[in-house]
């Protein structure tokens, strides 16, 4: 059968082209839907729980999307008349951003005063040239006394401070996209206007517009700098190693269509750009690779041998066919695996692999014969010596086969115990690399300001109006001053905070009374008349519901990371349970989101490598008709990732959320290497009646230096990843170019001791006596691993 379709494939490429590019062009058509999506939101699933919790909070309070200015004043001096000029006009000049509903700086601070037993409620810094020393003294004095701004807007050492502009944006993603790169552009032109007004300052822009901004740009730069240059890099190599001009011609253009099919495939789907499957063209662009370089490996050794091209063509299909197609369809189980992770982007990612695989697969059979039988390809006799190499590995693990066997296993065994040295800690932070705009501004921030991870809490009264409560008052300061004395906390913003200052203004200021009124109807009094005070845009929903039922707790962190910040909200959970469970309040903020989703994707991904292996194992047993055979694959598959885990916890020691899908990501990448060398193994037992020692020298004279070109092409592909900004990207580029290298060395040391170990049987099936038939098999020893 395998050979009936490869002579059809042959004998039909016409039509087949000519189908294949009537596919082109329908899926081309979805590449007009593709749109890109930088909300953090991706992230997770709609009934993610940390994320209800988020958009609960969102939707009862002001919401927290911001962009924030961090002023730095280069002589180190906040206090100081021009300094407070430029923070009052970039005040000033915020409100004027796109989407801008609230500005809180240190200049716009409501300061609280009586005068004649009457509230005065105003900026704290007016006019700021024409300030007096002594002024200036005495709002300095008020400033970094108030717990409102200290470790927020001011820094501690009163020579940083910050204008924090809170945000209503669209809630669509792709006009919630435009708006902000609005929004930013407007930001960054103002922050250029302030910084050319007053030479003494500069300014770091940080929030979480700048963070989806930072996702946008990241994606950007990889789609516009990493994809043109991986792919200018592989035609290189390929010119280098298959050393034929049309034979990376013909490559080139099956991993150009390839790639639009996939993504007009995300386009038709619905499948929104975003950081993560943005790398999916580069994924597919290395592995319609590998499909080429085997069929026109064997195609040029076949014109080598003489034949025309329509025969050296039907000869590498029918050699290739059935290897190229497993290794196709396990690499798309692998793929399809990552639908267990709890992660969306990652999800897509494999989707789109799979599809891109198989597209990948599909062309290769389909318009690759066309342009090779078209195109003016010839080629030289091979060089035998060239391939002596592979004969001496071949010699080497056969006459080595016990050390190899037991040697490999012993290492492989060892560097997987090192993987429990790795734990799971993410760090939003460090998604970016430290030459972005976006990092420098958060490193700058957290040691010179406030930390950069935030936890929420909505503490619920339990009746309107609530908040005013005595009691309810009492016991939300309880879980402030508690929070507020842990190490990892350095500010602590309270409802309480604002009704103890007023308390003390109405009693001449005297510090005995910074507590909470005695009575409800005193609170609420307090809060009616500051509220009444208040500038338009400055009212409290930031801290306080409509009804005024609950109240906003905000937690800032400094240096933490996933396991950090998880830690802090058990052990305020904790709190809650010991001291008043009818308060507990769920944790939320995008630093939760991000912290929990990592923990949870990993556990998810574990299961969809288990998966996977268990699919992939089954469909090397019935492809390979061989219940031994498919569970001996099982150690050279399985083995690498967990080695290049055992790598990383010695070198590293964390992971993240990229690192998290690694395994379940080169799964059936690796397991190509292993489907190659099976099927030439078998074919020298069963069609050739060879010995396990004369099959393994046969698999290694056939496979071996396209397995060697194919490594190096995706290591290279993979490599590529590590120029990205993304960190994400980045570490998955390491960890799946360590895997696949790892699975090269596993194959050929390992899997040869594994097979002629397990494997001593006689196979008695005959050789068919044709010359012709024997010719073809002989002749498949160095098929693919020519290099003409």
């Amino acid at each position: 059968m395998n050979d009936r379709i490869a002579t059809w494939l042959v004998e039909r490429r016409l039509l087949l082209s000519a189908i294949s590019m009537v596919l082109i062009v329908a899926m081309g058509f979805g590449l007009a839907q593709l749109k890109f999506n930088s909300s953090y939101k991706i992230f997770f699933k709609d009934d993610n729980v940390q994320l209800l919790a988020h958009e609960q909070i969102q939707d009862t309070y002001t919401k927290t999307d911001n962009l924030m200015f961090v002023v730095e004043p280069l002589d180190k001096q906040v206090f100081s008349n021009a300094t407070l000029d430029s923070v009052e006009t970039l005040t000033r000049e915020s409100w004027l951003l796109p989407y801008s509903t609230r500005v809180d700086s240190l200049t716009n601070f409501q300061h609280t005063k009586v005068v004649d037993d009457d509230l005065l409620v105003a900026d704290l810094v007016e006019d700021a040239l024409q300030l007096s020393a002594p002024q200036i003294a005495e709002i300095k004095g008020v400033a970094e006394n108030e717990i409102a701004l200290v470790h927020r807007l001011l820094s501690d050492r009163n020579h940083v401070t910050a204008v924090n502009i809170s945000l209503t944006l669209p809630e669509e993603s792709n006009a919630q996209g435009l708006a902000t790169i609005e929004l930013v552009d407007a930001a960054r032109a103002l922050r250029e206007q302030i910084q050319q007004e007053n030479p003494n300052i500069k300014i770091h822009l940080q929030g979480l517009t700048i963070v989806n901004t930072a996702f946008n740009e990241s994606a950007e730069y990889d789609s516009s700098h990493l994809f043109p240059g991986l792919f200018l890099l592989i035609i290189i190599m390929l010119l280098l190693l298959l050393r034929s001009f049309w034979s990376a011609m013909v490559t080139t253009v099956v991993i150009i269509v390839g790639v639009v099919i996939s993504q007009g495939f995300m386009g038709w789907v619905g499948y929104d750009l975003n950081q993560v499957n943005v790398m999916a063209p580069i994924i597919i662009l290395t592995l319609a690779v590998c499909d080429c370089v085997h069929l026109l490996a064997s195609y040029l050794h076949h014109l080598s041998l003489g034949k025309d091209k329509k025969s050296a063509m039907t000869e590498a299909m029918k050699i290739n066919l059935a290897p190229v197609f497993l290794t196709s369809l396990t690499t798309a189980i692998g793929f399809l695996a990552m639908n267990t992770s709890e992660v969306p982007p990652f999800q897509e990612l494999g989707n789109i692999a799979a599809f891109g695989v198989m597209a990948a697969f599909f062309l290769s059979v389909t318009i690759l014969p066309t342009l090779s039988i078209w195109f003016p390809m010839k080629a030289k006799a091979a060089d035998e010596s060239k391939q002596a190499w592979s004969a001496k590995v071949a010699e080497f693990t056969i006459n080595k086969r016990r050390p190899l066997l037991w040697g490999v296993l012993l290492v492989a065994v060892g560097m997987t115990s090192l993987a429990s040295l790795n734990e799971l800690n993410d760090n939003t932070m460090a998604y970016f690399d430290e030459s972005t705009e976006f990092r420098q501004a958060s490193e700058f921030m957290q040691e010179n300001l406030s930390g950069f991870d935030v936890i929420n809490y909505s503490l619920d009264s339990g009746e309107a109006g609530g908040v005013n409560d005595p009691e309810f008052l009492k016991k939300v300061e309880a879980f402030s001053d508690w929070y507020i004395s842990q190490p990892e906390v350095v500010y602590v913003g309270s409802y309480t905070d604002t009704l103890k200052r007023l308390n003390k203004n109405m009693h001449a200021d005297d510090q005995a009374f910074y507590k909470i009124p005695e009575s409800r109807e005193l609170a609420a009094q307090y809060q009616l008349m500051y509220e009444l005070s208040l500038p338009y845009g400055l009212d409290m929903n930031n801290i306080i519901d409509f009804e005024k039922r609950s109240t906003l707790i905000t937690v800032i962190l400094k240096d933490q990371k996933a396991k950090g910040i998880i830690g802090v909200d058990e052990r305020a959970q904790q709190w809650f349970a010991d001291n008043e469970p009818e308060l507990a309040a769920t944790g939320a903020s995008i630093s939760i989101m991000f912290a929990h989703v990592g923990k949870t994707n990993i556990e998810s991904m574990l299961a969809g490598s288990a998966i996977a292996i268990i699919l992939i194992t089954l469909t090397l047993i019935i492809a390979l008709r061989s219940f031994k055979y498919g569970l001996l694959s099982l150690l050279p598959n399985a083995f690498p990732a967990m080695m290049a885990f055992g790598v990383w916890g010695v070198i590293v020691g964390e992971v993240d959320l990229g690192v998290a899908v690694v395994f379940s990501l080169t799964l059936g990448i690796v397991v190509d290497d292993t489907v190659h060398f099976f099927s030439k193994y078998m074919r020298a037992r069963k069609l050739l009646n060879k010995t396990p020692e004369d099959a393994v020298r046969y698999a290694f004279q056939t496979v071996a230096k396209p397995l060697v070109i194919t490594t190096a092409v995706l290591v290279a592909g993979f490599s590529v990843l590590l120029l990205s900004d993304f960190t994400v990207n980045a570490k998955m580029g390491i960890m799946i170019s360590a895997t696949i290298s790892i699975a090269l060395i596993f194959d050929f040391l390992l899997l040869p001791a594994l097979l002629m170990k397990f494997d001593k049987g006689v196979i008695t099936t005959p050789v068919d006596a044709s010359e012709d038939n024997s010719n073809q098999l002989d002749n498949t020893m160095q098929s693919n691993a020519a290099v003409k």
